[in-house]
């Protein structure tokens, strides 16, 4: 493993939220409209109105932190 990469952690259990603002996906489960993102070394999800808000930087493969 080179010093770029970062391990994965483990999934977390319980619902899935969007890491901008906090929207819970029905049913526990992302749908396909949402986006995820692996960033750091942790799996983060967009909801469908975040992804839309940010698409331009999401393309330009800017982390979630730049948004």
């Amino acid at each position: 493993m080179d010093e770029d990469t970062h391990p994965p952690e483990e999934p977390a259990t319980g619902p899935v939220v969007c890491a901008r603002c906090g929207t819970a996906a029905e049913g526990g489960t992302p749908s396909l409209t949402w986006l995820s993102s692996m960033e750091d070394g942790r799996l983060l999800h967009f909801c469908e109105s975040c992804a839309r808000l940010h698409i331009r930087a999401i393309e330009s493969r800017l982390d979630s932190l730049w948004w």
